[in-house]
């Protein structure tokens, strides 16, 4: 009678649909103060939930009424991303203010949808003294960027070639004779963009651990990585489900943090999938395919890491190298592609897994933002060729907050301002893909 009675309340962990853990322990944690994490980067956060988690988000994070939640979930497609801008305008309105989600949403707007340089953009100061020195803080590869859905899962180490800066690199002895062979006056080509004008881009789909494994056949079983995969039966397929062409599926394991990739994919009845030819990597290690095999590219190359995706191209950076598409290629591949698809030996033709970079002198600066950001990263990290098919076709994942106006202004850079670069003195072990740091 009269003991002090002691009362705890707990709540479940919140994860999200792909099972990572939201919190200060997981990679992109989210600041509540402003001196940490500005309006508009918060902002960014609620903008950039994956499509599943939107529905219960808006009912945990927002005062919104429910029935106008029932309307936002039902979105579908691109559509969804409207309920998204709900959301991040309602979570950043009640931790900063209308005034603060309201400017936060028109900076974005600005920025990425009508390609203009935003006033209210975060920005980085940088001293004299740094500029002067390189900006060497910079200078150094780091891990791929994670994609959105797998925010523990680098997309390989610091050391593989897909994230190794080429800027210092020699010139190739037949730069000018592979680089006219390609075309010098053929301008780039963004395959990707928003939905406004079709279906194009590879898209990727995130699974978490408990993604159930299914049998998936093979045209080329020779070449393919045995199954079973964790391909859901709705797993994202390049150019949507009724499409031709490649078919890629790839599909990135959050919870192994391995990377599945189909080429030429087609789900059965049973759930499980056929493909003309597939492969497995971990993102963790630098394992290459066995020599002389293809994976889902022709260059025995993960997809993934070579796409260009918007939530890089947001942040300001992007940090790797870029997979491209030329119409011929030899009879020959270079480190680290492991396979090639040619039976020619003309020497003036590209080698499947060359490097070219964006010249260092070329003139980006009047580029919109989103073609800009990518354009630097042809300077500083290059392109590698890792198919057959349209000449300077630039890959990337498709997402409707892309400026497909701005992607175009591309297609001011031609051929004739690249070059070919020489990246053998990297080479460690022919059987890995670690290069010489």
């Amino acid at each position: 009678m009269g003991t002090p009675q002691l009362h705890a309340l707990t709540t479940p962990l919140i994860t999200t649909s792909s099972g990572e853990k939201m919190g200060k322990t997981a990679s992109g944690a989210v600041w509540l103060n402003a001196d940490m994490k500005s309006p508009y980067e918060y902002w960014q956060f609620w903008r950039n939930t994956e499509d599943a988690d939107v529905p219960r988000f808006l009912k945990l994070f927002t005062t919104l009424p429910m029935n106008e939640i029932e309307k936002l979930a039902s979105l579908e497609g691109a559509e969804i991303n409207e309920a998204k801008k709900a959301l991040a305008d309602a979570a950043t309105t009640l931790l900063h203010g209308a005034d603060a989600a309201r400017q936060a949403a028109d900076t974005a707007r600005q920025t990425f949808e009508e390609g203009a340089i935003a006033e209210n953009l975060p920005t980085v100061d940088v001293s004299r003294s740094e500029l002067h020195a390189g900006l060497g803080v910079l200078a150094a590869s780091a891990p791929g960027r994670p994609v959105t859905g797998a925010p523990h899962c680098q997309l390989f180490p610091s050391s593989n070639p897909w994230n190794q800066r080429v800027d210092k690199l020699p010139v190739a002895s037949r730069s000018s004779a592979i680089v006219k062979s390609i075309g010098l006056n053929t301008g780039l080509h963004p395959d990707f963009g928003s939905f406004k004008y079709g279906n194009y881009g590879i898209p990727y789909t995130t699974v978490g651990k408990g993604q159930r494994k299914v049998a998936v056949s093979f045209d080329y079983a020779e070449d393919s990585d045995r199954g079973p995969y964790p391909v859901p039966r709705n797993a994202l397929v390049e150019g949507g489900p009724n499409a031709g062409g490649d078919r890629h599926v790839l599909v990135v394991d959050t919870g192994a943090c391995r990377l599945y990739e189909l080429w030429d994919a087609h789900p059965a009845a049973d759930g499980s999938w056929h493909a003309g030819s597939g492969a497995v990597f971990d993102l963790r290690g630098n394992k290459l395919r066995p020599a002389g095999l293809t994976s889902a590219d022709a260059a025995g190359l993960p997809v993934v890491p070579g796409l260009v995706r918007y939530e890089e191209v947001a942040a300001g950076r992007i940090d790797h190298a870029i997979r491209i598409t030329v119409p011929h290629t030899q009879k020959k591949y270079l480190w680290p592609a492991r396979h090639f698809a040619s039976s020619s030996t003309d020497a003036t033709l590209p080698p499947m897994g060359l490097r070219l970079r964006l010249k260092a002198g070329i003139d980006i600066s009047r580029l919109p933002s989103q073609a800009r950001v990518i354009a630097q990263a042809m300077k500083t990290y290059g392109v590698i060729v890792a198919d057959n098919g349209s000449a300077w076709y630039v890959s990337g994942a498709p997402d409707d907050r892309w400026n497909n106006d701005a992607l175009r202004a591309l297609a001011g850079l031609h051929g004739g301002d690249f070059e070919a670069v020489d990246a053998n003195g990297l080479l460690v072990d022919k059987d890995s893909a670690a290069y010489k740091q």
